[in-house]
């Protein structure tokens, strides 16, 4: 505590003993049963220039001066051990040592009845509680917890409020056109400060750590702390939201605090909840911020909508560069590799620096290179994005090279372009302008096409372990649903989480959703097409590598495959290349003898088959104790035979033994 702080406790503690002398001496008249006057004198001024809790609090919920006292006299039972025995005696009966209405309309100059009804300041705002049970004028009375401690100068947010709003952190980096919206945000309620009602203020987007700190940054420039609240733990029953909203209006007045209500994890479709949103909107008065990917309507409040759009690459180099203070110089083009790869805000960046100079500190000067820290940073920024993405998709680890991927020339040389086509887009779209003349098509896309096991999913192994990015496989079938509207918002969230990190997004079994698109029939066929169009739009305005898997090439609408940039066929590989899949599909630390690739070439099979072969036989030889041998492989090319219900000619097997 600084010491103007300290000087102020001080002063406001003087001031509310000498408030509460009076009221103890406008008691003591009372339980004499004397005809003495009145004290006159008031009690000292504040000797501060800040104003004493006690008459903030009156300013703050318009108390009388009869209220403050009735205010007064329940706090002094509290805090001077006179006033207990004070009011058993103005009540003429040892029992009632409590305040009551009865006694502060007796005792308590300037009284008035209106003081303790139910739309009074004392009991709308509960500053003052009635115990229930007896008549109005006989309850004792108690001033709440929270309001004694405030009157003492100590601040702590209500218990009631404990587990369903917390803090905001301080955001001390912004990007440079968020700082502008919370600026904007600002500037448009010190306009509205005039009228009964601020308006409140649409944070719209998908990026939530940005939207929380150009709401705490907006409400530093009001002088208000920010609280967060998710709406879903807002209760949805009518009293018991009207008893909250009313305990968060009277902690806002005390602690000078604004909320944030986020909404972006709510289901529309719940009515409950969305009319919970509603009435909150409606009903509170304080400054109010709703976070949210679409817009929402007024409900009888003004809103005002703004769009949070991520940094701009050279506002994301800036934050870079300011919290890498002199690091950054040595990066050299590491760091703008980095900012072109991964869309983080603010507080991300602050995050993944902080953990790579952790990691950095164990290092020596001269192995800190421009390239050993732009790889440390590099590999935490593909954490950073990685929770959001974790419960949507799987995430595939990549361990295939170049060496491991058996494809026909042309189809590798389409695979080298892809992974050339991600690592210059920056230059091209940004440097060289190709974004300014729109943003449609500029989605990197690709279509891997093949029979099962002819090696689309190690295809992507690879290029993910080439461009050193993660790979998250979506299954299309679980994304698609028969509930209207949920299909693109399953896919929705899978780009908006991908977004950050720009990782590689391979969607398998693309033919649940891409099918021949029908005429439209029915609402059915009108949805589904519906569903086609949001994800090729998604993919068209995704700035990483979007790939898409079928068996069925020829189900693919026609019109689809336009907007797909790279189709790549995988063909069934023949004799060739099964003998070179053989070649390398064993391990180096696997112990082999007498393996023969051309002779196991004649399997007619595809790679996942040969892969299934291998471990299976795998496991043979080590539970016998051998080396995987050419009996091992026959026993589990039987196995993988059976499973595919094909018979296993003697032409294939011929000599293996």
């Amino acid at each position: 505590m600084n010491t103007d702080m300290q000087t102020w406790v001080h002063a406001n503690e003087r001031y509310l003993s000498a408030r509460l002398a009076a009221v103890r001496s406008a008691l003591a008249r009372h339980a004499d049963q004397t005809s003495a006057a009145p004290e006159t004198d008031e009690p000292p001024a504040m000797d501060h220039p800040t104003p004493a809790a006690l008459d903030t609090l009156c300013d703050l919920f318009g108390l009388s001066p009869f209220e403050r006292d009735i205010l007064l006299l329940c706090a002094g039972v509290e805090l001077d051990a006179m006033f207990a025995p004070l009011c058993a005696s103005a009540h003429g009966d040892p029992q009632r040592n409590y305040p009551s209405f009865g006694l502060a309309l007796a005792a308590l100059p300037g009284a008035h009845w209106t003081a303790l009804t139910p739309d009074s300041p004392l009991r709308r705002w509960q500053l003052v509680l009635v115990e229930p049970g007896r008549a109005l004028t006989r309850s004792p009375l108690r001033i709440d917890e929270r309001i004694l401690h405030y009157l003492l100068g100590v601040a702590h947010l209500d218990e009631r409020l404990d587990g369903l709003v917390r803090p905001a952190l301080v955001s001390d980096h912004l990007a440079l056109s968020h700082q502008q919206l919370a600026e904007d945000i600002a500037a448009a309620w010190s306009q509205a400060a005039r009228v009964d009602r601020l308006p409140a203020v649409q944070l719209c987007g998908s990026q939530i750590e940005s939207k929380r700190a150009i709401a705490t940054a907006a409400s530093e420039l009001l002088g208000l702390d920010l609280y967060l609240m998710p709406a879903a733990v807002m209760p949805t029953h009518p009293g018991e939201l009207e008893r909250l909203l009313r305990v968060w209006e009277r902690e806002a007045a005390l602690s000078n605090s604004a909320l944030l209500l986020e909404c972006d994890e709510v289901d529309r479709t719940d009515a409950a909840r969305e009319s919970a949103i509603a009435r909150w909107l409606e009903a509170s008065r304080g400054v109010l911020f709703l976070s949210g990917r679409e817009r929402r309507s007024s409900h009888g409040r003004t809103l005002l909508a703004f769009d949070v759009q991520p940094p701009l690459s050279g506002e994301r180099k800036h934050l870079w560069t300011t919290l890498l203070g002199g690091e950054a110089a040595r990066l050299n083009g590491q760091l703008d590799r980095l900012v072109a790869q991964f869309d983080l805000d603010a507080p991300m960046v602050r995050a993944a620096w902080t953990m790579a100079q952790g990691q950095l500190a164990e290092t020596n000067d001269q192995a800190r290179t421009a390239e050993s820290i732009g790889s440390v940073l590099w590999d935490i920024c593909r954490v950073q994005a990685r929770p959001k993405l974790d419960e949507l998709a799987q995430r595939i680890e990549p361990a295939a090279g170049w060496a491991d991927l058996v494809l026909p020339a042309p189809q590798t040389e389409t695979l080298r372009e892809i992974a050339m086509h991600v690592r210059q887009r920056t230059q091209v779209y940004e440097a060289w302008g190709f974004a300014s003349k729109g943003q449609r098509g500029l989605g990197i896309s690709a279509l891997f096409a093949g029979l099962s096991g002819t090696g689309k999913t190690l295809a992507a192994e690879v290029l993910a372990r080439e461009l050193r990015l993660d790979l998250y496989r979506v299954d299309l079938s679980a994304v698609v649903s028969k509930y209207i509207g949920e299909t693109e918002k399953n896919l929705r969230r899978v780009f908006d989480a991908a977004e950050t990190c720009g990782a590689i997004l391979l969607f398998d079994e693309a033919d649940a959703l891409f099918g021949k698109r029908s005429q439209v029939k029915d609402s059915h066929d009108r949805y589904a097409n519906i569903e086609v169009s949001y994800l090729l739009q998604r993919m068209e305005a995704y700035r990483g590598l979007a790939i898409l898997t079928t068996n069925m090439k020829d189900a693919l609408d026609d019109a689809f495959l336009r907007r797909i940039r790279f189709i790549v066929d995988f063909p069934f590989p023949d004799a060739g290349q099964r003998a070179e899949i053989w070649r390398h599909i064993f391990p180096a630390q696997t112990p082999t003898e007498g393996l023969d690739a051309g002779k196991l070439a004649r399997l007619n099979i595809a790679g996942g088959n040969i892969r299934n072969i291998a471990l299976h036989a795998a496991f043979l030889a080590a539970d016998a104790g051998e080396p995987v041998r050419m009996p091992h492989l026959l026993h589990a090319a039987r196995r993988e035979y059976t499973k595919l219900e094909r018979p296993l000619t003697e032409a294939e097997i011929r000599e293996w033994v």
